[in-house]
């Protein structure tokens, strides 16, 4: 099981993540590296600098949630990282709803959390009449109503959160959605190159494309024609000028094997630029062979 990094630890056996401890970004890094130490950071810059710098190994980064969509800000910060796709998780997110001793559904009022595990529970705080107020993050709101230590005050976070914390659990499983399941990037300073022989590769990019009209149809047409699937595409505002759209995409395969060659040069073709950002070995749990980890 893993543990919780201290400054004698070797920054190879470390993998960083943004939250406190006991935030759902520290329980997957636990499920998918369980040899490893984890070290909490403020920001997701932070956990990027961890990594720049030498303290980790890794760093574990959630990108989307099956109930609440894309976590705000990291598809932003990713290509400017600098650091290189080694990896997909996926995190099976069980919401609890957390409080000091003495406190029970009729005390409390106000429940904190972060955005998108309050998105993930609106109906639940809708139903039971409870007032949302949003944190950084789901361990640090726990932190904080364990400080505060009233019973009108409580935390939407995890179990493992309720145990470090010392709150209670007035009820489990509160998320709206029963396939809660959030998808986590890992991130590195070095590349890897998996072997499409060892099983289906991922190659996530992103691209802008020319300012002419049909751009992005014919820049995508590529990847029809060479029957390679986009099972992610997504596109946000670069310098808040409303004229210049960046779009990130997950595409099945290897930029190695020739139909998908054939795609990105198509794609390059079309686009102002194509910048890969990680080639990678697809979960099991997109393969639906495995369920994803508690």
């Amino acid at each position: 099981m893993a543990k919780t990094a201290d400054p004698s630890e070797a920054p190879e056996n470390v993998i960083a993540f943004q939250g406190s401890p006991g935030a759902y970004s520290d329980m997957a890094c636990r499920a998918a590296y369980p040899d490893m130490t984890t070290l909490s950071c403020v920001s997701f810059e932070d956990a990027f600098a961890a990594v720049h710098e030498g303290r980790a190994a890794l760093a574990m980064i959630p990108v989307e949630n099956s109930t609440a969509g894309r976590v705000a800000d990291n598809h932003h910060l990713l290509p400017e990282s600098g650091l290189h796709i080694v990896a997909e998780h996926f995190q099976k997110v069980d919401h609890q709803l957390l409080a000091p001793k003495g406190a029970s559904m009729e005390t409390i009022k106000t429940v904190h959390s972060h955005g998108q595990a309050l998105a993930q529970c609106r109906n639940y705080l809708r139903e039971h009449a409870l007032t949302p107020a949003i944190h950084p993050d789901t361990a640090g709101a726990a932190a904080e109503v364990a400080h505060m230590g009233k019973v009108s005050q409580a935390a939407i976070a995890s179990a493992l959160a309720a145990e470090i914390y010392g709150l209670e659990i007035l009820k489990g499983d509160i998320h709206d959605a029963a396939h809660n399941v959030t998808r986590f990037l890992v991130m590195s300073r070095d590349p890897v190159d998996p072997d499409p022989g060892q099983g289906p590769v991922m190659t996530t990019f992103v691209f802008r494309v020319r300012s002419v009209p049909a751009a992005l149809y014919k820049s995508l047409g590529g990847f029809a024609t060479n029957g390679v699937n986009i099972t992610k595409l997504e596109s946000y505002i670069l310098n808040g000028s409303f004229t210049i759209a960046q779009f990130y995409a997950d595409i099945e395969g290897h930029p190695d094997e020739r139909l998908v060659r054939l795609a990105l040069e198509e794609l390059s073709f079309f686009s102002r630029e194509v910048k890969v950002l990680g080639v990678y070995q697809a979960s099991s749990f997109r393969l639906g062979n495995v369920a994803p980890l508690s």
